[in-house]
C-alpha cells in the first residue's frame, strides 16, 4: 500500500505550504481535496487564497464530507491525494451533527477516516493529510470548543498510527515524529 502522511501544526505553522511541496515532489498528477467550506466572508478569502496558490495542473476535489466515497467515484486517478484539511473535515462533521451525542458525531468522524483510509488503499497512492493540533493551547471556554478539541485529537491520534510518516510543523520547520521504514 501506498504511504499515509500526516501532517500536524498549529495555526500558521507552515503545514499547508510543506503538504504541497511534498505532493509536488511526488508526482504531478496531485488531486487537492478541499475540505473548506465558505461559511463567511473570511474563510472564503482564505480559500481563494489556497486556490491562487496550487499548481494550475493540481485537479481539486471540494468535498466537505464523504471524502472517500468521493474519491471512489472519480474517474481519472491522480498519482498524489492531499487533504488540507482533517481540521475543517472535523468541524464540518460536527456542525452538521451538533444537536447529537458526543460519542454519535466521533463515530461518524470514526467512519469518515475509516472510508477515507480504505479509498486511499484502494486507489494505492499517497495520501498527505493536513491537520491542525488544537491540543496544545487553551481548554475552550465552552462545551462545543471542548468537543471538538477532544474529537480532532481522537481523529489525529487514529490517523498518527495509521501513518507511515507524521511531521509536526514549527515556524515552517518540518519536524519528523514518525517514520517507518
Amino acid at each position: 500500500m501506498a504511504g499515509l502522511i500526516l501532517i500536524l501544526g498549529g495555526a500558521r505553522s507552515g503545514k499547508s505550504s510543506y503538504a504541497e511541496k511534498l505532493a509536488a515532489e511526488m508526482g504531478r498528477r496531485v488531486l487537492y481535496i478541499a475540505t473548506a467550506e465558505a461559511r463567511d466572508e473570511e474563510m472564503a478569502a482564505r480559500i481563494e487564497i489556497h486556490r491562487q496558490t496550487r499548481p494550475e495542473h493540481w485537479r481539486t476535489l471540494e468535498a466537505s464530507s464523504d471524502v472517500g466515497r468521493a474519491l471512489l467515484a472519480l474517474d481519472e486517478h491522480p498519482q498524489v491525494l492531499l487533504l488540507d484539511c482533517l481540521t475543517l473535515l472535523v468541524s464540518n462533521i460536527l456542525l452538521a451533527q451538533e444537536a447529537e451525542p458526543e460519542a454519535v458525531i466521533e463515530m461518524t468522524v470514526h467512519k469518515e477516516i475509516e472510508a477515507l483510509i480504505a479509498a486511499q488503499s484502494d486507489l494505492d497512492i499517497p495520501l498527505i493529510i493536513v491537520s491542525n493540533e488544537v491540543g496544545l493551547g487553551l481548554v475552550p471556554p465552552y462545551p462545543l470548543g471542548r468537543v471538538y478539541r477532544d474529537i480532532l485529537g481522537r481523529a489525529n491520534q487514529h490517523l498518527a498510527a495509521e501513518a507511515s510518516k507524521v511531521i509536526f510543523m514549527v515556524a515552517g520547520l518540518p519536524m519528523t515524529v514518525k517514520e517507518e521504514g
